[in-house]
């Protein structure tokens, strides 16, 4: 078994380049005198792709310039909606966020009410229990709202352009 010596991911004898990160195998450097040349472009992608699955690629001159529309977009995101440029792919971003989460929590404001009023409907001990279940749930999900959109505001302050966890990848605005 080699070793690489870009990463240290351990892989079968006879490769000539490493799975993981696309560098050289050491025994490729030593047959090969141009190796170390040609494999540093394919060591970055393949490195970064990981990265890339996290977060996406973003203009740091477009993060800086819209920095405030992206945070008010986990507060209100009517305003970002309306006034951030519409070419600012990081304002767009972060709003299509914000308003992911605040139809969320919409969503299950509505979802909550219905249940707690079919539940109060019926006057049991197992119903009560389970208005009692359904408060709890909201009362847990609105916390998690919140750390949603404060991990939101993180990002956007921090000029990235991350998904949120569980709702991230729902795109309503081109």
């Amino acid at each position: 078994m080699a070793f690489c010596g870009n990463c240290g991911t351990k892989f079968e004898d006879g490769k000539k380049f490493c799975p993981n990160c696309g560098a050289p195998a050491p025994q490729a450097k030593a047959a090969e005198p141009a190796a170390p040349a040609t494999p540093a472009p394919q060591a970055e992608p393949a490195a970064a792709a990981p990265a890339a699955v996290q977060d996406l690629p973003v203009d740091a001159k477009d993060a800086q310039d819209n920095k405030i529309m992206a945070v008010l977009a986990y507060i209100i995101f009517l305003i970002p909606l309306l006034a951030a440029p519409k070419d600012s792919k990081f304002a767009r971003f972060h709003t299509n966020q914000g308003m992911v989460l605040c139809l969320s929590a919409v969503a299950w404001a509505i979802v909550s009410f219905i249940l707690t009023f079919i539940l109060a409907m019926f006057d049991s001990f197992i119903t009560s229990m389970l208005a009692l279940l359904v408060s709890f749930l909201g009362f847990v999900i609105s916390i998690g709202i919140t750390i949603f959109a404060i991990l939101g505001i993180v990002n956007a302050l921090g000029g990235k352009m991350k998904p949120l966890p569980l709702i991230g990848g729902i795109h309503l605005l081109k």
